[in-house]
């Protein structure tokens, strides 16, 4: 971090290009041109045991900084990242080397009817916690995050309402890449929302998130992959590896792409695996 506020490139992709990798969830790691690297909502399990969503701890990982954006277990786990700057549910702007970040204060999504279990519904009958905003708890807050760099508008939803006031809108502008939760059961936006916050953005790249990875997600998450929503875009593909060097100019030239890193993350689940197993050194 000091190399890096005093104007010194660390092992970055060089100018006009970053670097994006999916660790599964909702995390994803960007990486400067300079070499600053952020990591937003690296996940964990429930705290209170017997529901997991994921098949073992989120993997040691050394970042600049790291971020959340809101309080929910599978994106708030900033305290098993070895990072040098924190920022957990960020409001306003934040300025180093070659990046800015901006979060926008809203409203996590509470009407969830279109998915096949309703959760903010049940999270309502089961426990005492309202959802719905103005008077939301606040584990159903968000902030949507902003990342500036390489020249490009880099957009992560959390899991936002579908429609925020205009305001929210008028605050994000149009964005290059868009960080959207997108998965087949469809657990945060039906897929008619996910056009709907689209046509507001008007991403040159669609990047879903939040889906069902058979190596790294239990199937009591209820998580489904986003198979269906790639198959019915018009323009998609899925990527080779968990990680893609994006240059400022390709982002420039796409025209509403969905990218999809499908099953490939930047880690070994297998190792994970092992690890948890007790395999590892054995």
């Amino acid at each position: 971090m000091i190399a890096a506020q005093g104007g010194h490139s660390l092992d970055g992709p060089g100018e006009s290009a970053i670097r994006l990798a999916y660790f599964g969830g909702s995390c994803f790691r960007i990486t400067t041109p300079s070499g600053v690297t952020l990591m937003i909502d690296p996940w964990r399990n429930p705290p209170w045991g017997g529901w997991d969503w994921y098949l073992f701890d989120f993997p040691r990982c050394e970042v600049d900084i790291g971020l959340s954006t809101h309080a929910h277990f599978d994106h708030d786990n900033l305290h098993c990242l070895h990072a040098s700057t924190l920022l957990d549910r960020l409001v306003g702007r934040f300025e180093f080397a070659d990046v800015a970040v901006t979060g926008i204060a809203d409203k996590h999504v509470s009407d969830t009817t279109h998915n096949k279990y309703d959760w903010a519904g049940l999270t309502r009958k089961l426990t005492p916690m309202e959802t719905i905003p103005p008077d939301n708890w606040r584990s159903f807050d968000n902030s949507i995050l902003i990342v500036e760099t390489a020249g490009l508008r880099i957009l992560h939803w959390g899991d936002n309402r579908p429609d925020p006031p205009d305001e929210i809108w008028d605050a994000l502008g149009q964005v290059d890449i868009a960080l959207l939760p997108i998965d087949g059961s469809p657990h945060v936006l039906s897929y008619d929302q996910i056009a709907q916050v689209c046509a507001r953005l008007k991403p040159r790249i669609t990047v879903p998130h939040h889906y069902f990875v058979w190596n790294i997600t239990h199937r009591a998450s209820s998580l489904l992959p986003p198979d269906d929503w790639m198959a019915s875009h018009p323009n998609a593909r899925f990527t080779d590896t968990g990680e893609v060097t994006l240059r400022t100019d390709e982002v420039k030239a796409e025209s509403d792409l969905a990218l999809c890193f499908g099953t490939k993350v930047a880690f070994d689940p297998a190792e994970e695996l092992a690890a948890k197993s007790g395999k590892v050194g054995a």
